[in-house]
């Protein structure tokens, strides 16, 4: 009997296809074309070939890798994962008709039991703490947050703005927060997503006594996150009343409003009583998206409510700094259609790590300096020295970044603009002469820089 294995493999021979003829003469079995025809439509149902041509000039074809597949494969190299999570991306990968429709399992909620189950081990909990360590950690709640929320506020917003697809780039998002200028180029969703970011991590900052795991919390988060952005005038901060599908997933979430209730209601019991700051981070970020408690903007919500228990412990904020988005999505599906978090989790540990480097001037070490950095210094050096040689004001140096970022690597670009942005941003009186910069012109265009937007 001839198995689909079989077929799949005598494909690869054949990079531009092959005809049937080819394929019974590769397998060297004694087989029907019928059958043969039988099995490869079986294929070509499942996702697993490609047809193309009529008649006699059909050929069959193994799906070239999509751009998804693609990007598993090179962002694995990015965050070190473990054979689970790399399992996970695999199962994913697979044709959206090849993975089983599910709906949402209650149990994966019920199940956990705060402080006797943990998605996080203890060893993860200690290596989370020791990057977390601020020094404020017996100060009154929020206190770390209020001495870094200007950089906190453009951080945050544009990364977890990022991972929806929103077009700003850091610049343009330090602009729109500090000066109130949105880049007439972009669309006003992507500016209305950023500004109500401002606002929820505000929230979450000044109200840190007042907030927790609580639907005066949760709700009023996503009605922040989802101004102006609802087809419903009263969709923000509302619970769902119908149901929702996801998009490119075979998960479907509840969809009786009592039953969303009764879930939202026991999500934020269990968050409540879990005592780890981490864990209950992490736990937010898992079962939040999972439930879809409210229309949209689910996932938001998640990100920024899983600061709510660091921002109270004084702990370093998980500001989803160079996050891939496409892992933090996969992660986020493996939860939605197998119930395993190996994958987001991954990406938690690494992102939070992240985040508390780039608050790391109240920390003794710096730790390893970033290979990225370090192989684009002089570029880097070059692009600084010119914006702030030429007096360049923010959307000057934008477009200049972006323009000079053609010389790099496409798969590299994002990463090269970003760095340099921040470097940009993070130039101040005790840096920039690194940069052979005279005091002179680093005062003449921090002038210009802070202040030309809004002449």
């Amino acid at each position: 009997m001839t198995t689909a294995p079989h077929i799949l493999d005598a494909l690869k021979r054949y990079p531009d296809g092959a005809s049937i003829d080819e394929i019974i003469k590769i397998l060297g079995l004694n087989i029907e074309k019928r059958s043969l025809q039988r099995r490869l439509f079986k294929l070509k149902t499942q996702g697993d070939i490609i047809v193309t041509g009529k008649a006699r000039a059909v050929r069959y074809h193994l799906p070239i890798q999509t751009e998804t597949e693609a990007l598993s494969v090179a962002l694995t190299d990015l965050i070190p994962l473990t054979a689970s999570s790399k399992q996970l991306l695999t199962n994913l990968a697979q044709p959206i008709q090849r993975r089983k429709p599910v709906g949402y399992r209650h149990e994966f909620l019920e199940s956990y039991r705060p402080n006797i189950d943990s998605y996080l081990s203890q060893e993860e909990m200690q290596l989370l703490a020791e990057f977390g360590n601020t020094a404020k950690l017996d100060q009154a709640a929020g206190t770390y947050a209020q001495q870094i929320l200007n950089r906190l506020l453009i951080d945050l917003s544009w990364n977890s703005s990022r991972l929806e697809g929103n077009t700003y780039t850091l610049l343009d998002t330090e602009r729109l927060i500090s000066l109130g200028e949105a880049d007439d180029s972009k669309s006003a969703l992507d500016a209305q997503m950023i500004l109500n970011h401002k606002d929820a991590i505000e929230f979450i900052v000044q109200s840190a006594i007042e907030i927790g795991f609580n639907r005066y919390t949760i709700q009023n988060l996503h009605g922040l996150l989802a101004n102006n952005l609802l087809p419903d005038p009263e969709g923000p901060g509302r619970l769902r009343t119908f149901g929702v599908g996801i998009s490119k997933s075979v998960y479907t979430p509840l969809g009786i409003p009592q039953l969303i209730e009764e879930s939202f209601d026991l999500m934020l019991q269990k968050a409540r009583q879990i005592e780890n700051p981490f864990e209950q981070s992490f736990f937010i970020m898992v079962q939040l998206p999972y439930l879809q408690p409210f229309d949209d903007v689910n996932k938001r919500v998640s990100r920024l409510a899983a600061n709510i228990s660091l921002n109270q412990h004084n702990l370093s904020p998980l500001s989803f700094v160079d996050v891939p988005d496409h892992l933090y999505i996969q992660g986020t599906l493996a939860v939605y259609e197998l119930n395993r978090i190996d994958l987001l989790k991954d990406v938690f540990l690494w992102a939070y790590e992240r985040s508390a480097a780039r608050y790391a001037a109240l920390r003794q070490s710096l730790g390893e300096p970033d290979p990225f950095r370090l192989k684009y210094r002089e570029p880097i050096r070059t692009l600084i020295t010119r914006i702030v040689s030429q007096l360049m004001d923010s959307k000057q140096a934008s477009e200049n970044i972006t323009d000079f970022a053609t010389q790099i690597p496409e798969t590299e670009r994002p990463k090269f603009i970003e760095a340099v942005e921040t470097e940009l941003l993070s130039l101040h009186e005790g840096n920039f002469a690194r940069y052979w910069i005279r005091p002179s012109e680093f005062k003449q265009w921090k002038a210009v820089f802070n202040s030309s937007s809004k002449q």
